[in-house]
Formats: C-alpha cells, sequence, structure tokens
C-alpha cells in the first residue's frame, strides 16, 4: 500500500523514514525496489504484531517508509530488521543510502546530490542561491508534506555563510 492510500496519514504519530538515495532510480530499479518492500512491509512486525505501514519512492530518489505507531510501535527488532532490507537494497543498487553526508537538492527542476563540505562551499561561495533543499530528518507524516523540501533560506542549509 503506498502513502497516499493509508487511512492513517492525517496523524502526526504516523512515524516516517527516509532513506535517501545519492543517485535518481532507473525505472526497473524502482519496480524491483518496489517489489521487494511491497514484499517485506506485510510481514513487518514488532514482537509478533504486525506493523501498519507502506512506502512511496519521491521525486525517483527518496524511499520514504511510513509506519502508524498508534496501535503497535516500531521496535529495535523491527528496525534492524527494515534496516537490514534497506542496507541490502542499498549495496545491490549501489545508492549510497546510509551515507549522511551528503546533502540533495532541486536546481532548475534536477535533483542533485553532493558531498556536504562540497555543498557548503558552493553555498559559502555564491554558486547555489536559488535552489530548494531537501531535509531527511523529518519523522513525521505531517513534517514531511509541509518541510521534505523547502527554499534555501528556510531549509536546514539557510544559515550557512
Amino acid at each position: 500500500m503506498k502513502i497516499e492510500e493509508s487511512t492513517a496519514v492525517e496523524t502526526s504519530d504516523f512515524k516516517i523514514l527516509i532513506y535517501p538515495a545519492s543517485r535518481s532510480l532507473q525505472a526497473k530499479e524502482v519496480k524491483e525496489i518496489t517489489e521487494k518492500l511491497y514484499d517485506f512491509l506485510p510481514t513487518w512486525n514488532a514482537h509478533g504484531k504486525s506493523l501498519t505501514s507502506s512506502f512511496k519512492i519521491d521525486y525517483k530518489q527518496f524511499v520514504i517508509i511510513s509506519v502508524d505507531e498508534e496501535k503497535v510501535q516500531a521496535s529495535g527488532c523491527s528496525m534492524d530488521s527494515l534496516n537490514r532490507l534497506m542496507r541490502e537494497i542499498d549495496k545491490e543498487y549501489q545508492l549510497g543510502m546510509f551515507d549522511r553526508m551528503k546533502a540533495c537538492y532541486r536546481e532548475n527542476d534536477e535533483i542533485k546530490t553532493l558531498s556536504l563540505i562540497e555543498f557548503r562551499n558552493k553555498i559559502k561561495s555564491g554558486e547555489l542561491q536559488n535552489i530548494e533543499v531537501f531535509d531527511f530528518s523529518k519523522d513525521t507524516y505531517v513534517n514531511y508534506l509541509s518541510d521534505f523540501l523547502l527554499p534555501l533560506n528556510r531549509s536546514w542549509a539557510g544559515n550557512i555563510k
């Protein structure tokens, strides 16, 4: 089930996990990753209790997993099993999803990824100005909807000088 089809998307308690790839996914990769997630999520559980979850692949680059923790909270073990799957996907497709030292932004409708150091240097030098910046730290569906992609001056990178 995709996020848009979920009945629980209106609650701020809907936990979001963002796995940012370092590059755009090809159509075949999107299909294969979608199949893997369709196989995994219905069996995902916390201490034997099923987790209500969904996903979507946003901008052909970000795998967004959502879980409704209102009835059953994701446990350490359940998060480990999800991360194990995502690491397998990351390795198979060489996506760099677990590289947290990168920044993704949109410039002229194109999604770009730079190392965090290069990103900061380009902002400081003025090379990057009219961009929108992705924020991978969003952890609720409401925050994801409102603040996942923001203009540079309103984003986490807006204070880089």
